[in-house]
């Protein structure tokens, strides 16, 4: 009797497990309220409302008085941008800044594509939706959620929107025409910020699953690098049946095993042991030069961040040249490690200046700078690999472009264990952290060729259900 119990007590346990594990292959949605105060018993106002960026006269004199007013400090000789930003070069990014640099006229090109605003979970959020100015008889446009990271903002994607939206006019294949949304993640360029804590990643894809369930797509592709990778990664997640594709130009893998371990001492001898391609072991290796190093060399910041993002923010809040110098850093080191030896940090041989002041207005005219470093914390003060979202594999079908000059190479071998149904991954030939900005026709490239894969897997898919029972295989 005594053993009857026993062995139904291990059978049902291991049944339940088995059972329990099958339900946690999706992330469950996460409902929240991250407006002031309490959630009102009315329901939410679900109105979709055209907006525009606008500013006044007196936003800008104050800029210009805080510009005029710079104290700027003396770098070391010879010290480039190894130290952070060159305030020799920094003046030179001001004086254009006050001079030339030409706001309202950038802000016209931002209210060039249609913006607009919608509450949802208790806080505006703001997004570009940009429609195809035109499409072939009898197609349709598939909808695509691009969502940018930090210090970036919506504006990275300027570039890269009308060859997504109109690619044949821009000497790319017309088979797959996009329908583009581009949200401010909560807390960025113009959308509320949350007002209560514990805003992390997995309530970004909620709100944004919300987004595109509002503007009527009960299917979409989505595409992220940055915090975006997480989000969109996250919504992959929540929602696989309305995910038809993730596309994402960085990968990063936060659950780390002892296979990982392994092939960190041992890949570069042995890289076929662990699926390691000749480029993955450029990249890689040495590891300690290349991994374990850089990242302490340019984690600082995120440290930071990740622990009173509030200490620091408030001073960047007050000046735009601080500002400025905080976020071209990034703009510098993440586009090329080698720019750290130029005094000018290279930032001009990939963007120009006009383009670079733009993203960072957008943070100084909306204030936004604390509330973006805040999502660091939320979503690392629980640890690395410690949430649910980090333990659970991805399923829909996933695009990796690659680029070289990210900050870390994450191998397909290792994304390959979380994204387990990748379709596509490329090395990229250039490029670094900021793709859609810096290589944009590369990444459109990129998101096409990955698209026109999964349509036509789906395809098929779909050929063979409608196959009689025993044809499928003909």
């Amino acid at each position: 009797m005594l053993l009857d119990i026993l062995v139904t007590l291990i059978l049902g346990t291991v049944i339940y497990y088995f059972l329990s594990r099958k339900k946690e292959e999706t992330l469950p949605f996460k409902e929240g309220w991250w407006g002031k105060g309490q959630k009102p018993d009315t329901e939410e106002d679900t109105t979709i409302r055209p907006f525009k960026v606008e500013t006044t006269e007196e936003e800008l004199s104050d800029l210009f008085r805080r510009l005029d007013q710079a104290r700027f400090t003396e770098p070391l000789e010879n010290s480039c941008f190894l130290y952070g930003t060159n305030s020799v070069y920094l003046r030179k990014v001001i004086s254009y800044w006050k001079n030339q640099f030409n706001w309202k006229k950038q802000v016209e090109v931002l209210n060039n594509y249609p913006q607009f605003k919608t509450k949802i979970q208790g806080i505006d959020i703001h997004f570009v939706h940009v429609k195809p100015p035109r499409l072939p008889e009898g197609r349709s446009a598939k909808p695509l959620l691009m969502v940018h990271g930090w210090p970036g903002s919506f504006y990275e994607f300027y570039k890269i929107i009308p060859l997504l939206t109109d690619p044949a006019s821009h000497g790319l294949s017309d088979e797959h025409i996009f329908e583009v949304i581009c949200p401010s993640i909560p807390g960025y360029g113009f959308s509320e910020a949350p007002h209560k804590k514990d805003f992390n990643s997995v309530s970004a894809a909620s709100v944004f699953y919300e987004l595109m369930l509002r503007l009527g797509f009960s299917e979409f592709y989505a595409q992220g690098g940055d915090w975006g990778w997480l989000i969109c990664t996250n919504l992959a997640q929540i929602a696989p049946n309305h995910m038809k594709g993730l596309h994402l130009n960085l990968a990063s893998v936060t659950k780390v095993g002892f296979t990982h371990v392994l092939s960190i001492l041992l890949g570069r001898y042995l890289p076929g042991l662990f699926g390691f391609q000749d480029e993955d072991v450029k990249r890689m290796f040495p590891f300690l030069e290349k991994g374990l190093y850089r990242i302490l060399k340019e984690s600082g910041y995120a440290h930071i961040q990740a622990t009173k993002p509030d200490t620091v923010g408030c001073g960047l809040n007050d000046s735009p040249v601080g500002l400025a110098a905080y976020i071209l850093e990034k703009f510098s080191t993440w586009t090329d490690l080698e720019f750290r030896n130029l005094e000018d940090g290279g930032l001009e041989r990939k963007f120009t200046l006009d383009d670079l002041l733009t993203n960072i207005m957008i943070y100084w005219v909306s204030g936004c700078i604390v509330s973006s470093m805040r999502f660091y914390k939320e979503n690392l003060q629980k640890g690395i690999g410690t949430q649910k979202h980090e333990k659970l594999t991805v399923q829909v079908p996933t695009g990796i472009a690659s680029f070289p000059n990210e900050i870390m190479h994450t191998p397909p071998a290792w994304a390959q264990k979380k994204y387990t149904n990748i379709v596509s991954f490329h090395y990229m030939p250039r490029g670094g952290h900021f793709a859609a900005l810096e290589e944009p026709e590369l990444l459109a490239e990129d998101i096409l060729q990955f698209v026109g894969k999964v349509e036509k897997q789906q395809l098929w898919r779909k050929k063979g259900e409608e196959l009689p029972l025993g044809t499928a295989g003909e």
